[in-house]
């Protein structure tokens, strides 16, 4: 399969709504695919892609009969990929899945066994591994720019509640902790290599859907790491987007125009014992700020350009000229650790043994 970099991979999309059209505005500016039609259950959805000059399949049928779609790009609600997945494997098709990739471990296990089995790739569209915020963060926890990162804090807070229509329904897969939770969790797997021991969580369900409208897990890595998820969506002032500790000092990125700091131990000043402040009614040494001396606040480091982009990777992985940035060991293991806090949320309990890190 000797492809050319002439040679663009035909793709479908499935679903043109947010994230459908969004992929279609991606590729067009990307090198190695190229987008031919959509097909989409809404007639509307399929006029609208028609003026974004694609054609529109009159059902998936249609797509799967095409010879000339060599890729489906599936981004419908979440109950329905695995369906669709196994259909383009059937038909010889490869196929790109948004993210949560199935409600459970046992669907995505079906899914891959499919994949396999037809000798076609799958994989989740995972992109918030390529976000800048998280890069620098990675970055930091790799080359030790702070000491060894041994806390992390991820968050995103919103205060506008769950959006969209069928993200309020659990049988659509709907809620936080499978919208945006499963993106933070994967940033957290790629980044640290170290089987998870526990994970405690709550879950919240402040405005009264019957799924969760927020979430915080705290997870505790084998290697000594502690790595604190919270996504909500009734926060009306947001912390910030990652507050990371290392044995040398502290860092923080408050939102995604990587707005932040690190502050580091210096270590050529004299050891100035710190003056109590006034606290409240009391005096404190202990929660007084260092001596001038004793610290020093720098940039964010900036993070190293990525191999590849996603869709670029995807075109190399069919063509056999690389391995996929986003596995599919990695995608399950995050399902994994989802169906976990999952339970500990339901149960009150901190769930162990149960990480499938290899």
């Amino acid at each position: 399969m000797d492809h050319h970099h002439d040679d663009k991979h035909t793709v479908v999309i499935i679903g043109y709504g947010g994230m459908g059209s969004y992929h279609a505005k991606l590729i067009k500016d990307n090198g190695r695919l190229q987008v031919i039609g959509t097909y989409d259950i809404d007639h509307a959805r399929g006029k609208a892609s028609e003026q974004d000059g694609y054609r529109a399949y009159e059902s998936y049928e249609a797509v799967l009969n095409d010879a000339a779609a060599e890729i489906v790009l599936i981004a419908t609600p979440n109950d329905v990929h695995k369906d669709l997945a196994l259909h383009a494997f059937a038909a010889g098709k490869h196929v790109i899945c948004e993210k949560p990739v199935t409600m459970s471990v046992e669907d995505f296990e079906a899914m891959t066994a499919a994949a396999d089995q037809a000798n076609k790739v799958v994989m989740v569209h995972q992109n918030r591994r390529w976000d800048e915020d998280y890069l620098i963060i990675k970055q930091m926890y790799e080359q030790k720019t702070i000491g060894d990162l041994f806390r992390i804090e991820s968050r995103v807070h919103g205060a506008n509640g769950i959006p969209g229509d069928w993200r309020h329904l659990d049988a659509h897969g709907g809620g936080m902790l499978l919208d945006w939770g499963v993106h933070l969790l994967d940033q957290l797997i790629f980044m640290i290599d170290s089987k998870i021991i526990s994970v405690s969580s709550t879950l919240s369900f402040i405005l009264g859907d019957e799924v969760d409208d927020g979430f915080e897990a705290m997870l505790q890595f084998e290697n000594g790491v502690s790595a604190l998820v919270e996504v909500g969506t009734t926060n009306f002032i947001t912390l910030p987007r990652w507050y990371v500790k290392g044995t040398e000092g502290t860092g923080v990125i408050e939102d995604w125009s990587m707005t932040g700091r690190i502050v580091t131990r210096n270590r050529d000043a004299e050891i100035v014992e710190p003056k109590p402040v006034q606290a409240g009614v009391g005096l404190t040494k202990t929660m007084a700020p260092p001596s001038e001396m004793a610290t020093l606040t720098g940039a964010l480091p900036k993070p190293y350009a990525q191999r590849s982009s996603f869709y670029d990777n995807f075109a190399a992985v069919i063509e056999g000229a690389d391995e996929a940035i986003v596995r599919n060991d990695e995608v399950l293991r995050v399902l994994n650790l989802i169906e976990a806090i999952f339970r500990s949320g339901r149960t009150g309990e901190t769930v162990k043994d149960f990480d499938l890190y290899k």
